[in-house]
């Protein structure tokens, strides 16, 4: 296996999470009674560009299939960091009615909606049909296709090179990341800027967060390694932000290497903190599993000692994390009896290898739990406030990432 940006060979392990189906592949009841696919996940370390990849057996086209499951307005603190985006980056661009904004994995129109309101020309990229019809019925452009050099070379011959090219949550999910990268280029226009928005491997490691890990997620990043991505097909970095979304991320800024806008600071300052946390040392990629294990080997004992005392338990998240956590422990329903989640597209289906049946959330106040795990622990202030009334009985809330705690 080699690296998927320098073609390094890799002999670095970093996270084997045994076999898995990928997160998303969410079945019905039908397909309870069929086979079901399961794939080996693990997460290797190219020393030579440091970029962290999962290991080789699952198509994009297996993964973002025409059903996909994930509708990201389903969470209102992500609607709220979409429309705050959209409204910083309009005043920091003075973006207005003859500017272009593309966003690449537009997904149900969760962001473009706010450029359509402002009336700011806008184009969707999604290649998962219900999301993007989703998109198309609050009137917004999409073109249903995965983005590549071949897609950005076709708009710029189209006279469509953006503004602003978008891309939240996606670059980690692109199995090709020099092609994705040279379409950035090629469909931007000389003077204009890319932001992306991914989790950061820093972030990942300092907070035990190994659950980030999973079949869609072909890429784990750091600012360092996206600056020499960037670098190689004639971009480069001039601004980055921390953000708290997806338990740490960053926000990068970027344009065409010879744009002469300056580099901010805190593209240094990042790179530095990188270096000195040990992102390029193989000890902090040969620590991790041990980490990993001992948090599945707490939350199976803690469900265990539960179950004994005969405690209502429910799960709350169908959420793609949720799923790594539940696969690698091996839980089943006899420990979680369900998982509640709002997003109408999953309830009445099962997730993927634990196979917990997912309920919607008027299910609390019926059965009454009394804990509620929540698996997507990002949210899960958000998730709290939302059903607070859980404590009204007694119930109480709790997650199992970094470590079992109650909230």
């Amino acid at each position: 296996m080699m690296c998927r940006h320098c073609a390094a060979d890799l002999d670095q392990g970093f996270l084997d999470l045994g076999f898995a189906p990928p997160s998303n592949a969410y079945l019905t009841p039908e397909q309870l009674r069929r086979p079901e696919i399961t794939l080996p996940l693990r997460l290797f370390v190219c020393t030579r560009c440091w970029l962290v990849q999962t290991e080789d057996f699952a198509a994009p086209e297996d993964l973002f299939a025409a059903d996909y499951a994930y509708f990201s307005s389903t969470s209102s603190s992500w609607l709220d960091h979409a429309r705050h985006y959209a409204q910083m980056i309009t005043r920091r661009l003075a973006l207005d009615g003859d500017s272009l904004v593309i966003e690449v994995a537009s997904n149900d129109g969760y962001l473009l909606r706010n450029f359509v309101a402002a009336g700011i020309p806008c184009l969707g990229i999604e290649p998962t049909r219900d999301t993007a019809e989703a998109a198309e019925r609050i009137g917004i452009p999409v073109l249903r296709a995965f983005f590549g050099r071949g897609l950005g070379e076709r708009l710029a011959a189209e006279g469509r090179r953006a503004d602003l090219i978008i891309g939240n949550n996606v670059y980690a999910h692109v199995s090709d990341i020099n092609d994705f990268t040279a379409g950035l280029q090629a469909a931007l226009k000389p003077d204009g800027v890319i932001t992306l928005e991914f989790p950061h491997l820093l972030r990942m490691i300092a907070g035990r967060q190994f659950d980030t890990a999973y079949h869609e997620h072909f890429s784990y990043l750091s600012l360092t390694t996206v600056a020499r991505i960037f670098h190689s097909h004639g971009l480069r970095i001039w601004d980055v932000e921390e953000l708290p979304t997806h338990g740490g991320s960053l926000r990068i800024y970027g344009c065409h290497a010879e744009d002469a806008r300056p580099e901010a600071e805190s593209v240094g300052r990042m790179m530095a903190t990188e270096r000195a946390f040990g992102l390029f040392e193989r000890t902090t990629y040969a620590e991790f599993q041990a980490i990993a294990d001992g948090i599945r080997n707490n939350l199976l004992g803690f469900l265990v000692d539960e179950r004994r005392r005969s405690t209502r338990i429910a799960a709350y998240g169908a959420a793609a994390k949720g799923n790594t956590l539940l696969n690698f422990a091996g839980i089943r329903p006899n420990l979680l009896p369900y998982v509640v989640d709002a997003a109408e597209s999953k309830q009445g289906k099962f997730l993927p290898g634990s196979h917990l049946p997912v309920v919607p959330p008027a299910a609390l106040r019926e059965r009454r739990p009394d804990i509620v795990l929540i698996l997507p622990w990002n949210i899960a202030d958000e998730i709290v406030e939302r059903h607070s009334y859980v404590r009204d009985w007694g119930g109480r809330f709790a997650v199992a990432v970094p470590e079992i705690a109650f909230l």
